[in-house]
């Protein structure tokens, strides 16, 4: 267990492990490994569950992550303003403390649920379960999970989501693809953010971030863009679009059938 940053155990599943939670007490009543796996069995048994809620409607839903301060609600807020007549949007930002980056989507005309992790700093699937359920997804296409910044803990607990995107800045070091191996590894596409300021950083090369991604056999494409000037935002667009008519395509080709939660349990232990 992190007992830094208390960050395997998150609001949403403290009751597992607290009072008379299923996992309060291990076999030697002690086994801080054993309650770790337990904890991220009940995530995955919790995200299978969200992913068919997403998948049952359609909606695609990805997991943006990055460093704090890398410009993921900005790229939000210029995507939405992009995207918005041609989808339904909305986003769950999960944040140590404050409303103040779901306010600032909400001022974009979309929803957005607020999680406060506390002293986690990741969000899980149990949190994210919770948000969905203040969400209408028959109405909508698209759902952003803003994760909480921070380049280590959210690469490994699945939300139920289906594409990962991973924020570099050019304001960052071009080495965090390789001194973060598990973050980037998990990108299904790595944004370079705020290459408007290229000019004034003369230690950011692109090419060695895009080299260190690709050190890690990680085949994502990497795009390079700026919210602010929205230089290079339509290849993003593009993908984006891309991977919303994949996800329709997908719900259309399979069989829903709603399973009650305990059944998945039996499922993801194989």
């Amino acid at each position: 267990m992190c007992d830094t940053c208390g960050c395997n155990i998150t609001p949403g599943n403290q009751h597992l492990v607290e009072n008379d939670g299923k996992h309060a007490t291990t076999e030697d009543g002690k086994s801080a490994v054993t309650v770790l796996k337990n904890l991220l069995s009940e995530n995955d048994h919790q995200a299978l569950h969200n992913r068919e809620h997403f998948n049952k409607h359609g909606v695609l839903a990805i997991n943006l992550m990055s460093s704090p301060g890398s410009g993921k609600t900005a790229l939000l807020e210029t995507t939405i303003s992009a995207l918005k007549s041609e989808f339904n949007i909305a986003v769950i930002e999960g944040d140590l403390e404050t409303e103040n980056d779901a306010q600032r989507i909400r001022q974009t005309g979309v929803p957005a649920i607020q999680i406060v992790t506390g002293t986690a700093c990741h969000l899980d699937a149990h949190l994210v379960h919770k948000a969905v359920h203040q969400l209408d997804l028959s109405e909508l296409d698209i759902v952003f999970i803003e994760n909480v910044g921070n380049l280590v803990c959210p690469a490994s607990f699945d939300l139920g989501h289906h594409r990962n995107v991973t924020l570099l800045s050019v304001t960052e070091g071009d080495d965090k693809p390789a001194k973060y191996p598990v973050m980037f590894r998990a990108a299904d596409v790595m944004l370079l953010s705020k290459i408007d300021l290229l000019p004034f950083l003369d230690d950011f090369s692109p090419q060695r971030a895009i080299h260190c991604m690709q050190h890690l056999a990680n085949p994502a494409p990497v795009l390079q863009l700026s919210a602010k000037t929205q230089q290079g935002l339509e290849e993003w667009l593009e993908w984006l679009r891309q991977e919303v008519t994949t996800q329709k395509q997908n719900a259309k080709q399979t069989p829903h059938t709603h399973h009650h939660h305990h059944e998945h349990e039996t499922a993801a232990t194989h």
